[in-house]
């Protein structure tokens, strides 16, 4: 089991409860954890999928606001005509996010083939990624609790057998921490994120009015099957430029909004600041930290879902999705940093959600 190094010392007014949900994926019981700092912000998460079903936090208004698109019910996340259509609504990506090109790569002169699951390519670790898999509870803390699933070699066509541990911190700042670890008994593809779908609006409905900025003066080229291709495209004097604050919907394509994958301006590997995304109404901003290399906007064209919280349909441009992660298709062009993991390695990646109001 690891040792994760990124937990806070800081002893805090805390709540973790888990609660069983008697769902079973398998033959393993899918159990609700719930986590609540003493401001009353609460988050609620599931062993399957890693899920973040729900995170309340207090408004410009007083109001207790839960700002991620999810379901009343774990069972829902199950619904077959949800899977056929799954938009990983909450859930940890793995064991490769965003596309692979032809859904093959080479580690060592090795080639290997992956399940295709979008056209030619491989998307999000394919047709049953991390995203579909029960994660074991294996510790508790004070402020924290740690998931950890294995992923057996050859699963979806990736080599080695990889164990995963991901730690989940609220902090009484408002933090929400996501600390990986990972390690392969034979060199892998990895490339970890975690894919939830924010609304900052108290009732929610389309997010062109949010205003988003991103640290970024670079973005990839993408094919015509959202695969990236390994050239950067500045920003300047494009739709892309994040760079200051704007309103999501300002120079979008309404037909297309974004599905873009932006290289923050930082230093490899630092945890620093790669997003914020503000909303007038609520008052409410997310900035986004993190030790990867870029950040993936998606704007959700493609989303499409009955029956979520409330009995609402989630349609198009309802949410965003700010996945950080390394360069997508990254295996394939040797001139991006690496998404390989070798036996003597150990892979970490921190990524911080931070609530806070516009004051």
């Amino acid at each position: 089991m690891f040792v994760f190094g990124n937990k806070s010392p800081k002893i805090q007014f805390m709540s973790i409860q888990q609660k069983p949900t008697e769902k079973f994926i398998n033959g393993e019981e899918v159990i609700a954890i719930e986590l609540t700092n003493n401001k009353g912000t609460y988050v609620e998460i599931f062993n399957y999928g890693a899920i973040i079903n729900k995170f309340i936090v207090k408004n410009a208004k007083g109001e207790m606001q839960d700002i991620v698109l999810g379901f009343d019910s774990v069972e829902q996340y199950f619904d077959k005509e949800y899977l056929e259509n799954n938009p990983h609504i909450g859930a940890v990506i793995g064991r490769y996010a965003n596309r692979i090109k032809n859904g093959e790569f080479s580690i060592n002169g090795e080639n290997y083939k992956l399940t295709k699951n979008t056209g030619t390519d491989s998307l999000h670790g394919g047709i049953e990624g991390f995203d579909k898999k029960v994660w074991d509870i294996v510790e508790v803390g004070e402020s924290f609790i740690t998931l950890e699933y294995e992923s057996i070699d050859k699963e979806e066509g990736f080599p080695g057998s990889l164990i995963i541990g991901l730690t989940f911190e609220l902090t009484e700042n408002d933090e929400l921490i996501l600390s990986y670890e990972a390690e392969t008994d034979k060199a892998t593809a990895i490339n970890l994120t975690h894919h939830g779908y924010f609304n900052l609006a108290p009732n929610g409905g389309n997010i062109g009015k949010h205003k988003q900025q991103i640290f970024a003066s670079n973005y990839l080229e993408q094919d015509e099957n959202y695969c990236v291709t390994g050239k950067l495209i500045p920003v300047k004097n494009t739709q892309m430029d994040f760079t200051l604050s704007k309103e999501i919907s300002k120079d979008w394509n309404p037909e297309e909004g974004y599905d873009q994958t932006f290289v923050l301006d930082k230093i490899y590997g630092d945890l620093s600041l790669a997003t914020k995304t503000f909303e007038q109404e609520s008052g409410l901003t997310l900035s986004v930290y993190t030790t990867e290399p870029v950040a993936h906007l998606y704007t959700s064209k493609y989303l499409n879902v009955q029956n979520g919280k409330g009995g609402r349909h989630y349609g198009a441009y309802d949410a965003f999705c700010i996945e950080t992660q390394h360069h997508p298709n990254a295996i394939n062009i040797e001139e991006f940093p690496s998404t390989v993991l070798l036996p003597e390695d150990l892979y970490t990646q921190t990524t911080i959600f931070k609530v806070s109001l516009n004051k």
